[in-house]
């Protein structure tokens, strides 16, 4: 079909349109996608524990996102304190610029060997946490003083296989050990959805001894957990003492990230801030 004058302007006139148009599309997605993340603010980095996945930090990453920072939440393997390390220890590999390290009950354990090496991990901060000294394990950590109620009566143990055809054995809550020992401070439905989605933690990185710890080279920052029913508080203020950390507390199970989200947000943001 040939077109006149007529038709052939009003054609060119709808291609100029809709380029312009699309041009404006890719500007609004560009800028869209640039909103958000402060360039000059460090990468905040979470490690979960046993028992737990990366989606508990889900209150606390949407606060620090609001707040302009990156946030990167990789999956803790669980399966032996030397391997999970090294796993986290790779993921920092990948992250250019300042990092503020922060770890969870047995990710705090994690931080404390993964941090090792990486001259841009600029902050610790544990959550109710643990920090091992080189040579100690979490049994030792955990029986150090009164008050844990993790043990048998609220550990399920199921067998696993290894690839060298030995045998591991991982440790699960029971239901009551979630709502008892773990998160008494929430309702009853979300801690039957937690103990349904736990992520089991080998008994290997239970009692395996930690290395060099990062927390006597990088500055530290503490939340205790003043009502933790799985990592005594006193035990907590004593590691916290030890790696000389800046340290707070909050009334709270031993999930303060999933219960008090504002007190989590707060220390993290104070170990960012003295970046500066």
């Amino acid at each position: 079909m040939k077109l006149n004058e007529s038709n052939k302007s009003k054609v060119l006139s709808m291609v100029k349109t809709a380029v312009f148009f699309a041009l404006v599309f890719t500007f609004v997605i560009t800028s869209v996608g640039s909103v958000g993340a402060d360039a000059n603010k460090p990468t905040i980095v979470l490690i979960h524990g046993g028992w737990d996945n990366s989606t508990g930090w889900n209150a606390v990453i949407a606060k620090l996102q609001k707040s302009g920072f990156d946030v990167i939440a990789p999956a803790n393997p669980l399966r032996s304190l030397a391997s999970d390390a090294a796993y986290v220890s790779s993921v920092l590999d990948t992250i250019e610029g300042p990092i503020v390290l922060v770890g969870h009950s047995y990710g705090g354990a994690v931080i404390t060997n993964a941090a090792i090496g990486h001259g841009n991990v600029k902050a610790l901060v544990y959550i109710a946490a643990f920090a091992p000294d080189v040579g100690e394990s979490l049994f030792q950590l955990v029986t150090m003083n009164p008050g844990s109620q993790i043990g048998p009566a609220t550990l399920i143990t199921r067998p696993y296989p290894l690839p060298n055809g030995g045998q591991g054995i991982d440790l699960y809550l029971t239901r009551e050990g979630v709502r008892t020992a773990f998160a008494q401070d929430l309702p009853r439905k979300t801690t039957d959805l937690m103990f349904a989605t736990q992520r089991p933690f080998s008994q290997e990185a239970f009692v395996e001894p930690s290395g060099t710890p990062a927390w006597k080279s990088i500055p530290s920052w503490y939340l205790v957990a003043s009502d933790d029913h799985a990592i005594p508080p006193m035990t907590q203020r004593f590691m916290a003492a030890r790696a000389g950390a800046q340290t707070s507390e909050v009334s709270a199970s031993h999930v303060p990230q999933i219960s008090q989200p504002d007190a989590v947000t707060e220390i993290i943001l104070q170990a960012a801030e003295s970046l500066d």
